[in-house]
């Protein structure tokens, strides 16, 4: 298993051996269950769907059942060791290990074209008619519309964002806290996604 789903806690720094000052970002991982699975005989992969907050509830005819506020899926090389209601733990991704992290930015709501796309805007003086606006945005009669892609005022944010090479730098096993260097996207206890990357064999 390469995965987890785990939550974001907030920024600090850590300070290495050698003196170095890193910044990391900490992400509790709550228990990560494994939901059910999937074999090359019935779904054609083998792969593995993780959940987190799980709630029991009955059905009307009084049979329990567990949902999942979030689940993911990650694919295995291989399903030995694995089984449906197991744990998953941080000790799956130990330190100095990469990972890939996806999570969702944060949301900044509609906002205008020097915000969301750094424009320069108007000059600010007294008397100028141009002050925050995109400015022309179409041409003669030809073609005669706007094309498509032009920057605009819009929604900003709350875009799914992956990052790759991130280094754990500390894992503490007892709190199920990770630390990874560097910032991640989203606010505060916001989910994310966390994949070991496979590290090439080296030439001899």
């Amino acid at each position: 298993m390469n995965g987890l789903i785990a939550r974001k806690v907030g920024m600090s720094r850590i300070f290495l051996e050698s003196g170095e000052e890193v910044p990391v970002t900490y992400l509790e991982v709550r228990p990560n269950v494994i939901v059910r699975m999937k074999t090359k005989e019935k779904d054609g992969y083998d792969a593995v769907v993780v959940g987190v907050g799980g709630k029991m509830w009955r059905s009307r005819k009084g049979k329990e059942h567990t949902r999942y506020s979030v689940q993911k899926e990650w694919r295995v090389d291989s399903l030995e060791g694995l089984e449906t209601g197991k744990q998953l733990s941080v000790d799956i991704l130990p330190a100095d290990s990469l990972v890939t992290i996806t999570g969702v930015s944060k949301g900044k709501g509609f906002q205008g074209v020097m915000r969301r796309w750094n424009f320069s805007g108007g000059p600010a003086s007294h008397g100028s008619h141009f002050k925050r606006e995109p400015g022309t945005i179409g041409m003669r009669t030809q073609p005669g519309r706007v094309l498509k892609g032009h920057h605009m005022a819009g929604r900003m944010g709350g875009d799914t964002i992956t990052l790759q090479h991130r280094s754990v730098v500390l894992v503490d096993s007892a709190k199920n806290v990770l630390a990874i260097k560097g910032p991640i996207p989203g606010p505060t206890g916001s989910t994310v996604f966390l994949t070991k990357e496979s590290t090439p064999d080296k030439k001899e």
